[in-house]
């Protein structure tokens, strides 16, 4: 059961992170660092917070707390960011940290208690934390990519086609996979 866990959660950032790349895919430069008040995040500071939160969190997980002394929270919202390329660098940066780690636990990590700030957590509920916040801020990564592509592509089941996605699903047999197997794993049918 346990490793069941780490491979479905594993699956599920793996989701989020294919979801904020294809979003960033659509997207011209200048729409990354578009906010739309001063207190709103543009792409490109949640990008900057995504990777600074993981960074901070994944780095000697087991062993140190979540938040480290190093991190600097409140510039993650200033933007120091210039390029895409820059951008880029901390996105692949963030989530190879995160997955290295997560890719590196054991069955018997699970149970194990973290800290972050000196609050403590199971491994599983620190997992199932991170897991909510990053899918928090891919949610709004996505809402301003739609708004500010100039063709938006779905990335899920598109306006008026969900009875014809439903009716291809029903027509198979009932099996168990994961639901994100049809998107990170492109030969899968």
């Amino acid at each position: 059961m346990q490793n069941d866990y780490l491979k479905s959660v594993i699956s599920q950032f793996e989701y989020y992170k294919l979801l904020g790349e294809k979003t960033l895919a659509q997207l011209p430069d200048d729409a990354l660092f578009w906010h739309y008040n001063p207190e709103s995040n543009s792409i490109a500071i949640l990008v900057n917070h995504l990777w600074g939160n993981m960074l901070s969190r994944w780095t000697d997980f087991l062993s140190t707390d979540g938040e480290k002394e190093w991190r600097d929270r409140e510039g993650e919202f200033a933007n120091d960011s210039q390029s895409r390329d820059e951008l880029q660098q901390k996105w692949d940066e963030g989530w190879r940290v995160l997955l290295d780690t997560l890719n590196s636990l054991q069955e018997d990590d699970l149970s194990k208690i973290v800290y972050i700030r000196h609050q403590g957590h199971t491994v599983v509920e620190a997992i199932n934390r991170q897991l909510a916040h990053y899918s928090y801020h891919i949610g709004q990564l996505v809402f301003l990519g739609k708004m500010l592509a100039k063709n938006w592509t779905s990335l899920s089941i598109p306006r008026g086609e969900s009875r014809q996605f439903n009716a291809e699903k029903f027509a198979q047999p009932k099996h168990r996979e994961h639901f994100t197997d049809a998107y990170l794993k492109p030969d899968h049918q």
